[in-house]
């Protein structure tokens, strides 16, 4: 056990140590949101994979690999469809080069626009960050079980992250998730061979889970092979801080590339953290983990390598890599946010001529105040893999629609994107409660939000954009197609 304390101890180290490097480096508003335009397509590649991969996968995704096998990869096969299409909007994204989603929003539509993508980009980015501090709260939990409970790990991360994301903003974060994206990517690559040897070689594997398990769909039916497919596609597709980090690229081609190391890194990553969950459900079919399937990943880098101190070694690497992809994505999701309350409400109703200094003063303040709702939420999840689903519909019905109408439809108002996100935010936050139980068919209600919260988000767009005035020329121009 003193292995793996001493693993987590040389990461948070680390983790405090580039943090405070660049602290020196963060002398502007530009420097702290987009580490001043200026992270190569090898930083950005780790980066955007680590803000991508975290407690949504390690966690939700693993749990979902232990109960139904192979069929869990219709979540992540829906981040893959969605990188390709990012692969033609990352460099007009770079071109457009501002600091976030909002500023986008206003730029093509309207100010209404701007603040109503505000609201739903803290709803989605705090929940995404209140599963990352209960991951983080489990893998303490299971390492220092008579002294850290869950909860109480929950707020040792929370602390943490918080501490380490509010020094240095951007810079900090991006390359930080270098190592991070490196020690994971080889720490499960070499992680994988060993944990199948041990159950016996994969026909052994094979042979004691269910055949659905290595089916395409599995026990799932093809309606919820799409309910994890659409919110992660469309979430991929407008997610700000993935924009964020293309508005930090050094160029337009530093942004493309990145995103061809992206989608290869994030297919490898995602298809072993699905094989590694399934061959955990192999070796550990019952017992504690049984119960709470989530933490199957940090229990088999707790329990699935005894024997060599090399073997146990590489254990302790596993536990502190998905530990360090938790801290990273938490880090990501919690400075996206605070960025928009700066930059989106702050500078631009509130103190437009703050100077520098005012503005790193309140961005931090930003981090801290997002970090305790966040960590709020993490008290009441019952289930990580619904509260991501939940998190990725709001963004996917909100935002993604009128993201992408900005730049390939010129015929999208700004009474339809306000519309759009409105319809897209509400039906989402009130799909599951009693009201919607008791007017809407059974068939309907109980099937997750995504699909309704969609349809009325796109049906808005498309109808009232066919019954406005078209966009004027100025607000269309910054995203057309030579501007790339």
């Amino acid at each position: 056990m003193n292995l793996y304390a001493a693993v987590l101890a040389v990461i948070v180290v680390t983790l405090l140590t580039v943090s405070l490097t660049r602290l020196g480096k963060v002398k502007t508003k530009a420097d702290y949101l987009v580490a001043g335009r200026s992270l190569p397509a090898f930083v950005l590649v780790f980066t955007l994979l680590s803000s991508w991969i975290g407690s949504g996968s390690l966690l939700g995704g693993a749990e979902n690999a232990y109960r139904h096998g192979f069929a869990a990869l219709w979540q992540g096969g829906g981040g893959w469809a969605g990188l390709l299409l990012i692969y033609f909007i990352a460099p007009r994204a770079r071109k457009f080069a501002q600091f976030t989603i909002p500023d986008l929003l206003e730029a093509r539509y309207n100010q209404t626009a701007r603040v109503l993508g505000v609201i739903a980009i803290l709803f989605t980015y705090t929940a995404v960050t209140s599963y990352q501090f209960v991951g983080g709260g489990d893998i303490l939990h299971l390492i220092f079980p008579t002294v850290i409970t869950p909860v109480l790990g929950q707020f040792i991360l929370a602390a943490f992250v918080i501490v380490f994301t509010a020094i240095a903003g951007m810079a900090s974060v991006a390359y930080m998730d270098v190592a991070i994206g490196l020690l994971a990517t080889f720490t499960m690559l070499a992680a994988l061979p060993v944990l199948i040897h041990r159950a016996g070689g994969w026909a052994a594997v094979h042979a004691s889970l269910p055949a659905t398990h290595f089916q395409v769909l599995g026990d799932l039916s093809l309606m919820q092979g799409f309910e994890l497919f659409l919110p992660t596609c469309l979430l991929l597709l407008g997610n700000q801080s993935m924009y964020q980090k293309f508005f930090s690229a050094r160029s337009e081609k530093d942004a493309t590339r990145a995103v061809v190391g992206w989608i290869i890194g994030t297919v490898i990553l995602e298809t072993v953290i699905v094989a590694l969950a399934l061959v955990g459900s192999s070796l550990f079919p019952t017992g504690e983990v049984h119960e709470r399937p989530r933490e199957i990943l940090a229990y088999l880098g707790l329990h699935g390598f005894s024997g060599s101190p090399m073997l146990q070694l590489l254990g302790a690497l596993l536990m502190g890599a998905i530990f360090a992809k938790i801290i990273s994505t938490a880090n990501n999701w919690i400075f996206s946010p605070a960025t928009n309350l700066v930059n989106d409400i702050y500078l631009r109703y509130m103190k437009p001529d703050a100077s520098n200094k005012k503005i790193l003063i309140v961005s931090r303040l930003m981090v801290v105040l997002l970090g305790i709702w966040a960590l709020y939420q993490s008290q009441h999840i019952q289930s990580v893999l619904k509260k991501s689903l939940y998190a990725y519909t709001i963004y996917s019905a909100a935002l993604t629609p009128v993201i992408l109408a900005a730049f390939f439809w010129k015929r999208a108002t700004a009474q339809a994107a306000v519309a759009s996100i409105a319809a897209g935010t509400v039906v989402t936050i009130f799909w599951d409660t009693a009201f919607i139980h008791a007017h809407v068919p059974a068939v309907l209600a109980e099937r997750d939000a995504i699909f309704p919260a969609l349809l009325a988000s796109m049906l808005c767009l498309g109808i009232v954009s066919l019954f406005t005035p078209a966009p004027r020329a100025e607000q269309l121009q910054p995203f057309a197609e030579e501007a790339a």
